[in-house]
């Protein structure tokens, strides 16, 4: 029997109010691999009030037995049990390579301990009023209450903990609710807590069916209650939510797309910067945000560069076993969509220097495109698949510029052997993160990745992000106040 995923809410698992549940599809093969409890709008109430109900105690534990739960969870999750159980559940949801599956888990300890460490930071401090003598003055850095988080499919047991971790160690509780292609293993970052010993009510879980998202969700964003949104997944669902939130006067973290630049000037190493760009580009087959999707190259280095990337593209397996080094995209649309991207390219005037405009179901091969200029649809988007485009340009000016002329603004990355250029360059790159001589595909826990706007959102997940700060103002006794004289 396919196994059955429940909400998690005020402590408990519980299946759907009304019953309702929806099915859960491998989407590389179609096959039914579980069903998911569809959550009803008295569900989505319900986690929310007790998400509330929770935050009046939750708010109040001090930041080291936050801390003591954090390091808890990471010693559970470094376990071979968790570890079998994260990887075997991805795979099976998501079809992934195993690599990717592996990847999803292992860096959650080490993440875990290093939110852990936030706690030091939960201070404020004290000052004197500049203007009232006597006057003394306490900033308090305070939870915001209830946070409502949305995870997505791509990395799911990663992006789900990372949806609420924050939040928790900063006194909020939260709500999270997981995509419909991957419940059960988003539901496991849950339950990852609550056998570290979260209380009741701090961290609630709710899936819902395709169909009944939209509603639910813009009603859980309307509660009084709910306080902030963090989401990560599309440009498009992002500005939906946006304006769900703008209605209600709610902020927002949005961690959305990118179409990260690889710029590598002509005294790169270029064998480094292969090996960093194809990894950029192939893991999870293009499925993530930080994807190197272009590659800016000036011209001196662009036909060795080229030559490399591709020898290593053809040493790439491709296949629907968890062993091959490119698995399938998410679903046969995502496949469609990669190939119609490439095929509006070619007729625009792009040559295609590897791959067959084909697909096997899900399964693209790895295609490198040249000639990909700004305006087509293949520069402009996402594509979210095992794609590099090439545009060579003359001086590193034009590199910056073209490396500039997207509405992402999420990752890059600058290859160079001269520091001094790279510190020049760098900063000219409008990107979260520019790393030198490394690839897109890059984040530190301190220093979340953020975008800086546009199609990438700004997706910083920090403690001053989940928490405000609060003056307590201690006026002195026997003021006297000109409008009563």
């Amino acid at each position: 029997m396919a196994p059955f995923t429940p909400l998690f809410i005020d402590g408990q698992e519980v299946p759907a109010s009304d019953s309702a549940t929806f099915e859960v599809y491998n989407t590389s093969t179609s096959a039914i691999i579980g069903t998911s409890a569809s959550a009803s709008s008295a569900d989505c109430t319900a986690a929310v009030e007790a998400a509330g109900r929770a935050f009046k105690t939750w708010e109040q534990t001090t930041p080291y037995a936050r801390r003591d739960l954090f390091l808890k969870a990471a010693d559970l999750v470094a376990s071979d049990r968790w570890r079998d159980l994260v990887v075997q559940t991805t795979l099976e949801e998501t079809a992934c390579s195993k690599a990717w599956a592996i990847g999803g888990w292992i860096g959650v300890a080490p993440n875990l301990r290093t939110i852990a460490s936030f706690s030091n930071d939960l201070t404020g401090k004290t000052f004197m009023s500049s203007s009232i003598p006597g006057m003394r003055c306490v900033m308090e850095q305070r939870a915001m209450g209830v946070i409502f988080g949305i995870a997505p499919w791509n990395a799911p047991f990663t992006l789900t903990i990372r949806a609420f971790a924050v939040p928790l160690i900063c006194g909020n509780t939260v709500i999270v609710k997981s995509s419909e292609f991957s419940p059960r293993t988003q539901a496991l970052a849950v339950r990852l807590f609550h056998e570290a010993g979260l209380p009741s009510g701090v961290l609630n879980y709710i899936s819902m069916s395709r169909e009944s998202a939209p509603a639910l969700t813009a009603e859980i964003i309307a509660h009084p209650l709910v306080r902030k949104i963090n989401f990560t997944g599309s440009d498009r669902v992002g500005r939906i939510i946006a304006t769900e939130a703008a209605k209600h006067l709610k902020p927002t973290v949005l961690e959305l797309g990118g179409k990260a630049p690889a710029v590598v000037l002509n005294d790169a190493s270029i064998p480094d910067a292969a090996n960093a760009i194809v990894f950029g580009a192939m893991m999870h087959s293009g499925q993530i945000c930080m994807s190197t999707e272009r590659v800016i190259v000036q011209r001196g280095a662009a036909d060795a560069l080229i030559a490399q990337i591709k020898s290593l593209c053809e040493g790439l397996t491709v296949g629907a076993s968890a062993t091959a080094k490119l698995g399938p995209l998410f679903t046969e649309g995502s496949a469609a969509n990669v190939l119609s991207m490439i095929a509006d390219a070619q007729a625009a005037g792009a040559e295609v220097l590897m791959g067959d405009l084909a697909r096997d179901g899900a399964l693209v091969r790895p295609h490198l495109i040249s000639g990909v200029k700004p305006g087509m649809r293949l520069w402009e988007r996402e594509s979210f698949g095992p794609v590099i485009v090439f545009a060579l340009v003359d001086t590193p000016e034009e590199a910056v510029e073209l490396a500039n002329a997207s509405d992402y603004t999420l990752s890059a990355a600058l290859w160079t052997s001269d520091m001094y250029m790279a510190q020049r360059i760098a900063p000219l790159i409008r990107a979260g993160y520019v790393n030198v001589n490394g690839p897109t595909f890059h984040g530190e826990p301190f220093v979340s990745l953020v975008g800086l706007g546009g199609s990438s959102g700004y997706g910083h997940f920090g403690i001053d992000d989940f928490t405000d700060k609060r003056v307590v103002a201690t006026h002195p006794l026997g003021r006297q106040f000109p409008f009563l004289q």
